[in-house]
């Protein structure tokens, strides 16, 4: 856990409210209840200071609404006053579950409507707040992060608006490209990871994994994911390898060259447990196809972790590749839209980030540093080790068990 304490030192920038838009209704609900619980029971603050009115409350979410007319236009109305606040904006642009009607057809929800209605509700505070802060934990158009000839460049449009329209802050998660943050480099930019919430959720559902240099490995499943891949190995004290996709690019599929294979680059992984670590998961294809060849390189175990599991062909690759014994289990967090069909998946762990986006509001409001947040490297090094030395105990316990028997 952050060291609270840190904020005693400081003041808030100004009275905390949040809006989380109906695409991320479930993890506004969830960051707003850590958020009250760390101001009731955790924050020691003096009372009576004007600059700490209404610091400790019941509730920061501000109510609010996006109807729509029969033609399919909208417009956001904030039902409560937001004036001299430091407004934090939640939006999940990858609900897919959203419907609205158009000229009598119901209409799905697309990552577009998400983002006009995002701009609706900043237009909507009317350069009211003291602050805007744009929580988007997938990024909107991230994947079109460079141009390649004659083809938009959807996110940094995107950021040039946001800031435009008088936001200060934007906050996202394990961003595809974070060098996109140059498209607005006087602008507050923010990428988080989850590779703590990965090492916990791992131990929690795993009971026998080692983890040493000696029986576990990390691996990229492509050149894109190396950095977040290194990192996460070099915080476990692991190895770590990494696939690279070759493709055919004389063709495109999709709008994208499709992949002729996956080459593997690292050392031998016999009899080794394996994590492969990802910004996301799309149609599943090119990560069952990694799993696939590491347990043909004999690989003992193999655990997926991405941020965004969104699944967008459906579960049959996966249900199939888990049977098959491609893989062992799938991490990944509550950060974007999941369907309970997708949930209840026997092999699908959720990682749950609702109080670590709690712990970066508070501190944020505070304007204190966020180090300790952003890379919780001293935390990740502590649970693992209270992990391995539960495991060497309890080894020590049946071997001396059976040399009694014996």
């Amino acid at each position: 856990m952050p060291d609270f304490h840190k904020l005693e030192s400081t003041i808030p920038v100004a009275p905390l409210r949040l809006i989380a838009m109906e695409s991320a209704r479930s993890l506004g609900e969830s960051v707003n209840r850590y958020i009250c619980e760390f101001r009731r029971e955790l924050h020691k603050l003096p009372t009576g200071d004007p600059a700490f009115h209404g610091y400790a409350t019941d509730n920061y979410l501000v109510p609010y609404s996006n109807p729509r007319f029969a033609s399919g236009e909208s417009k956001a109305t904030i039902d409560e006053t937001v004036r001299g606040c430091d407004l934090f904006i939640l939006t999940d642009i990858c609900n897919h579950s959203l419907t609205y009607e158009m000229y009598g057809y119901t209409n799905y929800m697309s990552p577009d409507d998400h983002y006009q209605d995002l701009k609706r509700v900043i237009a909507a505070a009317g350069g009211k707040a003291k602050r805007i802060n744009v929580i988007m934990p997938y990024l909107y158009e991230g994947r079109q992060h460079k141009k390649i000839g004659w083809e938009s460049l959807d996110a940094a449009v995107m950021f040039s608006e946001l800031y435009e329209m008088g936001i200060s802050n934007f906050i996202t998660f394990d961003a595809h490209d974070p060098r996109i943050s140059n498209a607005a480099p006087l602008g507050g930019f923010d990428n988080f990871l989850a590779a703590y919430q990965f090492t916990k959720a791992l131990i929690s559902n795993i009971d026998d994994l080692t983890v040493d240099k000696d029986h576990l490995t990390v691996i990229s499943p492509d050149e894109g994911a190396l950095d977040r891949a290194v990192y996460f190995a070099n915080v476990l004290g692991v190895d770590t390898g990494m696939f690279y996709k070759r493709r055919d690019y004389s063709r495109v599929v999709g709008g994208t060259n499709p992949i002729v294979a996956h080459e593997y680059l690292g050392s031998d992984i016999t009899g080794r447990d394996v994590i492969v670590i990802d910004d996301m998961i799309s149609s599943g294809s090119s990560i069952i196809d990694t799993a696939r060849q590491l347990k043909n390189r004999g690989a003992r175990r193999v655990f997926i972790c991405s941020t965004f599991g969104l699944f967008t062909d459906g579960m049959s690759r996966f249900d199939e590749g888990f049977e098959k014994k491609y893989f062992d289990a799938v991490i990944t967090t509550n950060l974007t839209y999941q369907p309970p069909e997708i949930t209840s998946r026997p092999y699908l762990i959720v990682a749950d980030m609702s109080k670590f986006l709690a712990t970066i509001i508070d501190f944020m409001n505070h304007d204190a540093s966020l180090s300790n947040v952003i890379t919780p490297t001293e935390k990740i090094h502590e649970i693992v080790r209270k992990y391995n030395n539960r495991l060497m105990e309890a080894s020590a316990i049946i071997e001396q068990a059976e040399a009694d028997n014996s």
